[in-house]
């Protein structure tokens, strides 16, 4: 009987798969494969990255090679090797990766290939949101989250009790607020017309973004690419240069890309989406979890409140419902509960993978008696959250403690593994050249988000509500996603009302 052509490819692609599949070559982590062409463990780290993690753990040991989606990711899970990966610059690069996935993720040519010095003059532009711009921004955000908090939520209800979901209402007011703060307002008015549509149109794309990143083709997606369309085109040079309040970053990265006359208006466009994404998409989850951990927890939102008032009282202000507020960078810094219980949130919901590409053959030095053999184009991956759930690090890590990162009224900063002081102990943001160029910004919105939602309202979970766990399915790329939203009703405080009221 012959076989039918079409099982013959099968065949033989099977054939081809056991024959090609990689084998482990001496001084080489152990490889973890699987069956499937391409994909190989993909699909099991998808599911839950940190539950497979740690069962390679077992098996394994802290350094060890997985196949996914048609890469080789070496996993160093000891956060005292951390320091060794972090500072090997010269074989193993970040940029390589990054250049690799965005430009196809957000629509824009490569910037290494064909526009000579745009890619280091990008790099340098993030300069623009530390220092001296960063209290500018501080200052900026500040206005455009009392203006949208007092327009949309400050006034519902009449005094009364307004229900809504926390996640709905982070995302309605940072998305905002970043918007005008990094982008500028409107020629007229201080609102952006279209906003929510705007936003519902950024979370069709995010919900794609995985895939996108581990390059399955935007053509494959459904409607995404006309999505990401409809979000660049709010980015165009036309539109842009009749909007005022623009931060000194956009600025300066607009007169970037006009410099490159072979960059289409559209290209251009893309490269500010890219830059909405990076403000908005890890900042809202995470000001959805601190959020949703303090109301849990009677004992730290009554902390955290008292902590803000007094920091005002310091000052020479108080609290009104009526009046507008603004809060300095100087007081910010000076909230160590708040910053502490950021700290926590980011701990509990931050799944990064901070990746590496090698450059060559070569063999990493992880300590003074091991190393490990590395192939050229391997990636070299440290997943934080194997470290911040390590109940040699974190007493108790699945439980929220406000206080956690706070010791002697001070921030903490002394963590320790097997008896010995870690140098990184908490990487929600990256490492050296990968470490998030916004993160300042990121954590005083946070803080300041935080601040006006616990001074102007009081808040309440609805009863009869399951506890929300992490949602899996951005692991690697940063604040996971609750995998339902959570119910609330929130009121205008009374300026006569203590913390515990």
């Amino acid at each position: 009987m012959m076989m039918s052509p079409v099982l013959l490819l099968l065949l033989l692609g099977l054939l081809c798969f056991i024959c090609l599949r990689r084998k482990r070559r001496p001084g080489e982590a152990p490889l973890v494969s699987g069956w499937i062409p391409f994909l190989g463990r993909a699909l099991d780290f998808g599911r839950d990255a940190q539950a497979f993690l740690q069962e390679q753990r077992r098996r394994h040991g802290d350094v060890f090679t997985v196949h996914l989606a048609g890469k080789y990711l070496t996993f160093i899970l000891d956060p005292l090797l951390y320091p060794s990966v972090v500072r090997q610059g010269r074989q193993l690069d970040f940029h390589q990766f990054a250049d690799t996935v965005a430009p196809p993720t957000f629509g824009y040519p490569p910037v290494r290939k064909g526009f000579p010095g745009l890619s280091e003059q990008i790099i340098r532009s993030f300069q623009l949101m530390q220092g001296e711009h960063l209290g500018v921004l501080t200052e900026s955000m500040m206005g455009n989250l009392m203006l949208v908090l007092r327009q949309d939520h400050l006034c519902a209800g009449g005094g009364g009790w307004t229900s809504g979901s926390i996640f709905d209402f982070c995302n309605s007011v940072m998305f905002e607020a970043t918007f005008l703060t990094i982008f500028g307002g409107p020629e007229r008015g201080r609102r952006h017309e279209g906003m929510e549509d705007m936003r519902e149109d950024f979370q069709r794309f995010d919900r794609m973004f995985p895939l996108l990143i581990a390059q399955v083709p935007i053509g494959l997606l459904g409607r995404t690419r006309a999505v990401r369309s409809k979000l660049i085109d709010r980015f165009l040079p036309d539109r842009m240069s009749s909007w005022t309040g623009t931060s000194q970053l956009i600025k300066t990265r607009s007169k970037l890309l006009e410099q490159h006359a072979s960059l289409r208006d559209t290209d251009k466009g893309a490269h500010h989406f890219a830059i909405l994404w990076a403000s908005v998409g890890n900042t809202v989850p995470a000001c959805f979890w601190v959020l949703y951990f303090l109301l849990r927890d009677p004992e730290a939102l009554q902390a955290v409140r008292q902590e803000v008032l007094e920091v005002l009282r310091q000052s020479g202000g108080e609290f009104s419902p009526e009046k507008d507020l603004a809060l300095s960078r100087e007081q910010l810094d000076s909230m160590v509960l708040l910053e502490s219980s950021i700290s926590e949130g980011l701990r509990l919901s931050s799944a990064s993978t901070n990746i590496r590409v090698s450059q060559e053959d070569f063999s990493l030095r992880l300590n003074a008696e091991r190393s490990v053999s590395v192939r050229k184009g391997d990636v070299i991956a440290l997943y934080p959250q194997s470290m911040h759930m390590d109940p040699d690090i974190y007493q108790d890590p699945q439980s929220f403690r406000y206080d956690r990162f706070v010791q002697d009224g001070r921030v903490k900063t002394d963590f320790y593994k097997s008896g010995q002081k870690l140098k990184f102990f908490l990487m929600p943001f990256g490492s050296g050249t990968s470490m998030c160029p916004g993160r300042y910004f990121a954590v005083n919105e946070i803080k300041q988000f935080l601040s006006l939602v616990l001074l102007y309202l009081d808040l309440d979970l609805q009863p009869g509500q399951n506890r929300v766990s992490l949602d899996y399915g951005r692991a690697g790329l940063g604040i996971l996603l609750p995998n339902a939203d959570v119910r609330f009703h929130y009121r205008l405080r009374a300026a006569s009302q203590s913390p515990a009221e």
